[in-house]
């Protein structure tokens, strides 16, 4: 499960895309702002306290170069004010002294000290071994609170010199650039929300506009408006993907009303003489006390009508259910082979028309399809060559792999396609309806006096459609009958 996201105590979800986009968008720039801020806060605090320790090694040069020692420590803090670099010059009637200065001797004690070095507290022991030494010199902090330094050590011949700088105005200046950085980044943040919801809803409105056309049409379910495209973008490849699902949808709609449409037709003319040859019946049955009765072979060619139409009934029906079956839940696809498919349909056809011959000549063909439906259109086909043909007469039934020729006469091993024919022994069929035998219902006129729902060839069109494959016929090529041929290309994506 996905986590719940709260924002404020609402869910993520319930939020429209345009707040979502507003949020997002301004927690980016917050971010961004901050990140910038901070680095830039951090940066100048760095070069403020390495000017301002360049500023006490120069203090200490000088100190060291002009022998200030026989001068007394205010004396020297004068002389160093004197000689301030901009930055070094932090005055303050109202605070510490902006520098203090104090003498050690060798041995690290205080022998002379300008006003203000209470703040710098004792001498700790690193400022003891340069005063000893005679020598080096090292840079540290020293003070409590607001009003702190930062002093510098460095050894003269007289011990060690100890020179102060006070460093609380570098932090003022830091603290109001802090405060100064926070505002801007705030005062961002919300323009940016801003921005992005004045960006967001100008670049969702064409969402918008696809939405309402969505909502008419689920509406008024009219599939044939059309959404204006304009543009090459996202929404133009949306909006153009929707108006091809509305056609194909309308497609669908108008097939469905065809397929109603023509079933009731079909189904009316059995209905009409199963009721007709019904009603004679029962006529019948109420005249038998006048002594007008059916004779023996009516009665049994009544009943053998009955049986005949309700066969037909029974066959539309299947043939009906299976094709409206497959257009609302087709079956998934899955590896197989061909072969093994029309074999198992030759096997159930022998059992449907026992007297007519099936010849099967197949090689392996292996793609992705639909196996039962891809039985029920080769049995289509052998059924329809089953009738066609004269008792005792040969079906044959051949698939084979073809491969493209390039023009330069090699073969592409890259795909191939599986032919399948049907050769029956009848009749053949005429010109004029070939053009025709895989629609829904149709029946050629030799046909209509012959069992059947016109159905059979519409369901193999059909399957073989899915499959991206083809479905011909033509004439034998050996005496009458018809030949049927169904391609279906190997490489087909499933």
């Amino acid at each position: 499960m996905s986590p719940r996201i709260s924002f404020a105590g609402i869910k993520w979800r319930r939020l429209t895309l345009r707040t979502r986009l507003t949020v997002i968008t301004a927690f980016a720039v917050a971010i961004v702002v901050v990140t910038v801020s901070m680095s830039c806060w951090w940066l100048i605090r760095i070069r403020l306290y390495q000017q301002l320790d360049t500023q006490l090694r120069s203090d200490a040069q000088t100190a060291v170069q002009m022998n200030l020692r026989g001068q007394t420590p205010d004396d020297v803090v004068r002389t160093l004010l004197t000689t301030d670099q901009p930055l070094g010059d932090w005055r303050d009637d109202a605070g510490p002294p902006p520098i203090v200065v104090r003498f050690l001797d060798p041995a690290g004690a205080v022998t002379a000290t300008s006003s203000g070095t209470q703040a710098l507290g004792p001498s700790g022991p690193a400022v003891a071994e340069i005063a000893a030494a005679g020598t080096g010199s090292v840079i540290g902090s020293a003070g409590p609170g607001k009003h702190f330094y930062e002093m510098i050590t460095v050894a003269d011949p007289g011990g060690a010199v100890q020179i102060a700088r006070r460093s609380g105005a570098i932090e003022d200046t830091l603290t109001l650039l802090g405060a100064l950085l926070t505002a801007i980044g705030l005062t961002g943040a919300a323009g940016a929300g801003l921005i992005g919801w004045t960006v967001a809803k100008a670049g969702l409105r064409p969402v918008d506009l696809l939405t309402d056309a969505v909502e008419k049409v689920a509406r008024t379910h009219d599939l044939d408006g059309k959404i204006t495209v304009s543009g090459h973008d996202e929404i133009a490849r949306l909006a153009e993907a929707f108006n091809g699902m509305l056609a194909a949808l309308g497609a669908s709609r108008a097939a469905q009303k065809r397929l109603v449409q023509d079933a009731g037709h079909e189904l009316g003319t059995p209905l009409t003489s199963l009721r007709n040859n019904i009603e004679l019946l029962i006529h019948a049955e109420e005249q038998r006390d006048s002594g007008r009765v059916l004779s023996s072979e009516d009665r049994a060619r009544l009943l053998t009508d009955l049986g005949v139409q309700v066969t037909e009934l029974t066959a539309l029906t299947t043939e009906l259910v299976a094709l409206a079956a497959e257009s609302a839940d087709p079956e998934p696809f899955e590896p197989l082979d061909l072969a093994e498919v029309v074999t198992g349909a030759v096997d159930r056809a022998r059992v449907r028309w026992p007297t007519t011959v099936f010849t099967v000549d197949t090689v392996p063909a292996n793609r992705a399809g639909q196996p039962a439906a891809l039985e029920r259109a080769v049995l289509n086909l052998l059924d329809n060559a089953g009738k066609w043909s004269p008792p005792g007469g040969t079906v044959q039934v051949r698939l084979a792999v073809r491969f493209d020729v390039s023009p330069g006469g090699e073969s592409d091993d890259s795909g191939g396609v599986a032919e399948l024919t049907v050769t029956d022994a009848g009749p053949g069929i005429a010109e004029q309806d070939r053009a025709k035998v895989f629609e829904r219902f149709y029946r050629a006129t030799a046909a209509r006096s012959m069992p059947g729902s016109g159905l059979g060839l519409a369901i193999v069109a059909q399957t073989v459609a899915a499959h991206e494959g083809t479905a011909t016929v033509d004439d034998a090529p050996v005496g009458p009958g018809a030949r049927l041929r169904v391609r279906l290309p190997l490489g087909a994506a499933s």
